[in-house]
């Protein structure tokens, strides 16, 4: 259940920073009925992938993880409901004896291909672990954690899709680096996936998720997002500098691609997604590369959480459905397993802006779409925005 709205400091919305946390609860609460006995899966309802169920319960177990963790993050480490306790047991299980066929243990890492989601999810346990360390990477024991590293290593040792996935080992490394496990491999999975960013920049803050002329919402939730922060985390000064300005630029336009209602555009691959779309707009806030005012932000931020959790986005058990509003199959991907919606949990990097951030206390105001009138040339994507 959600707070009352606040219409006094969220005009708009009526969210709260309160309403943010009350919906992370909540969907934590429901996927969490459906983890196994030793938590290292969550089993989710619904037919699945091709990656198969084994890899769609560590896809369900990744990707709440990764709403924990911002949750928990963002506030101090405070968790009262333990959550972070069972994920911590989770890992333990899951790496214990990784491809093995008994009902817990993790899939292996593989190359692109039949074998390869776990390489996504990879990155999700990374930076969970990464934004939690001290409660949860901290708490395994000594062979826990060299067994988690092992199997995160997979990720830098088979090969990616020729697009954002090269972000994935990046970001295992990035984690790894952090927990003073860096070496001559995650250097190197480090300096190739900055690389071929690079090579996929096309001005305007627009990168194409690979070669060709690739535009959705994945140049924020992931080509934005994994890069920048790493450096935020790692406190890279020198690669903030580089790619803050582009996330500037870039929200300048993506900023307007947000309804008067809230809804995102709706263009592209893996819209299931769903308000995972506003993650650039909340790392804008985070790392201070942001052309918009805090209360601006806010509006972005609450419109999009509100505009899904308002239309069924959540079915009556409180899990995240395979759809847009609710289930409908005509959005998903092949790939698009039970567990694929909760990449909307990147939306919930906006849990990583302390409570007194300005983000969380201006009051709100209009979202840039919402006037003055004007037209806004983006050639780098090939939009013309109105």
């Amino acid at each position: 259940l959600l707070p009352a709205d606040d219409r006094a400091l969220s005009p708009h919305t009526g969210y709260t920073r309160a309403h943010w946390e009350a919906a992370a609860d909540g969907m934590l609460h429901a996927a969490l009925r459906y983890a196994t006995p030793g938590q290292a899966l969550i089993d989710l309802p619904g037919p699945p992938s091709r990656s198969g169920v084994r890899s769609d319960g560590l896809e369900g177990f990744a990707r709440t993880f990764l709403l924990a963790a911002f949750r928990t993050a963002g506030a101090s480490g405070k968790d009262q409901h333990g959550i972070l306790e069972r994920y911590t047991a989770g890992i333990a299980r899951g790496t214990l004896t990784p491809g093995r066929g008994d009902a817990e243990s993790w899939p292996v890492i593989g190359h692109h291909g039949a074998q390869g989601q776990p390489m996504v999810e990879s990155a999700s346990v990374a930076l969970g672990l990464r934004l939690t360390a001290p409660w949860t990477w901290e708490a395994l024991p000594p062979d826990a954690q060299d067994r988690t590293e092992e199997w995160l290593r997979g990720a830098l040792r088979h090969q990616p899709a020729p697009n954002n996935w090269y972000l994935f080992p990046l970001t295992v490394a990035g984690f790894l680096e952090a927990v003073g496990r860096g070496d001559a491999e995650t250097a190197r999975a480090i300096e190739r996936g900055l690389a071929l960013l690079e090579g996929w920049y096309q001005g305007q803050g627009w990168y194409s998720d690979g070669d060709g002329r690739s535009f959705d919402h994945y140049n924020g939730w992931a080509l934005h997002m994994y890069p920048l922060l790493h450096a935020h985390l790692a406190g890279d000064g020198e690669l903030l500098d580089r790619l803050g300005p582009r996330l500037h630029t870039f929200l300048e336009g993506f900023s307007l691609l947000f309804d008067a209602d809230g809804a995102p555009i709706h263009h592209g691959r893996s819209l299931t997604y769903r308000f995972a779309a506003v993650a650039s707009v909340a790392l804008g806030a985070l790392t201070g590369h942001t052309p918009l005012a805090s209360g601006a932000t806010r509006r972005v931020l609450s419109g999009a959480l509100r505009h899904f959790l308002d239309r069924g986005a959540l079915t009556e058990d409180g899990v995240l459905s395979l759809g847009w509003y609710g289930p409908h199959a005509a959005t998903l991907q092949r790939y698009s397993g039970p567990g694929s919606p909760y990449w909307a949990s990147k939306g919930f990097l906006a849990l990583l802006l302390p409570p007194d951030h300005p983000v969380w206390t201006a009051t709100e105001e209009a979202a840039p779409a919402e006037g003055p009138d004007r037209a806004l040339a983006l050639p780098a994507a090939g939009f013309l925005v109105q």
